[in-house]
């Protein structure tokens, strides 16, 4: 059942502190944001990375998004205790776009996420 219209604002929120990590090259936000046991799947420049979220901060903790980066949040669903976010990516490190999936659950009244799947635009896309 699709929830309150307050509850996505909630989800957005929660996912600020994706962008923000991004954006200032901090993972400590995001850290707020995923659960330990989260997954990451994604093509970087062309290699697949896949497992831990751990490597996800150490992408951000490497790369601050720089002075052009920009990012959009759309909240695509809401179903009690699922909320499936796409976060739009644009120049990060100063060359890549990106489409982020993050899958959250509510865990404890609070909207944690448990995975992240990304697609590099294949534009930005280095060999």
């Amino acid at each position: 059942m699709r929830d309150q219209l307050a509850e996505y604002d909630a989800v957005a929120k929660a996912a600020e502190k994706f962008v923000k990590s991004v954006a200032e090259g901090n993972s400590k936000y995001a850290k707020e944001l995923f659960i330990d046991e989260a997954v990451l799947f994604g093509y970087l420049d062309g290699k697949l990375e896949h497992g831990s979220i751990e490597q996800f901060y150490r992408n951000v903790d490497t790369v601050p998004g720089g002075d052009n980066f920009k990012a959009r949040i759309d909240v695509i669903l809401v179903e009690e205790s699922l909320a499936v976010v796409r976060v739009l990516e644009e120049g990060w490190g100063g060359r890549i776009d990106f489409t982020d999936i993050l899958l959250l659950l509510k865990m404890n009244g609070e909207w944690k996420c448990v995975a992240k799947a990304y697609n590099q635009n294949s534009s930005t896309i280095q060999g």
